[in-house]
């Protein structure tokens, strides 16, 4: 019984079992490599949107205040101040949606990780038989 065509079921098993948990060592590493690299895209989008919000909400600070000064001329106080407070709504929900659309490109679960699992799993169960 020598070569490997004459190789007895528990050697075969054992091959299978040590291929396997190297397999599965190399996808959690590609696992941990590619939520890194989302995770450092998902800090980019935050930063940007935080830099984004800070500076406009300083910008539209100053001009929400010159805006019910100039309407305060021609209504009531309180309704420029309201009118100032609609647009600043618009602005920040159109900021708010450009941000969400850039988080729609962050994968949450790894792709190439997840199909080489499941190439994987059919190989580990094709070896089996």
């Amino acid at each position: 019984m020598t070569g490997d065509s004459q190789r007895s079921i528990a050697a075969v098993l054992t091959n299978i079992v040590g291929n396997v948990q190297q397999i599965m060592q190399a996808e959690i590493r590609l696992a941990k490599a590619e939520i890194r690299q989302e995770a450092d895209k998902v800090k980019r989008c935050a930063t940007l949107l935080l830099i984004g919000g800070v500076a406009l909400v300083l910008a539209l600070g100053m001009v929400l205040l010159s805006g019910v000064y100039a309407l305060s001329m021609v209504v009531a106080p309180w309704i420029a101040a309201l009118i100032g407070g609609a647009v600043s709504a618009g602005v920040g929900a159109a900021v708010i949606t450009a941000g969400l659309k850039q988080l729609q490109h962050v994968a949450i679960l790894p792709p190439r990780t997840v199909a080489a699992i499941e190439e994987n799993l059919q190989w580990t169960k094709a070896s089996a038989k």
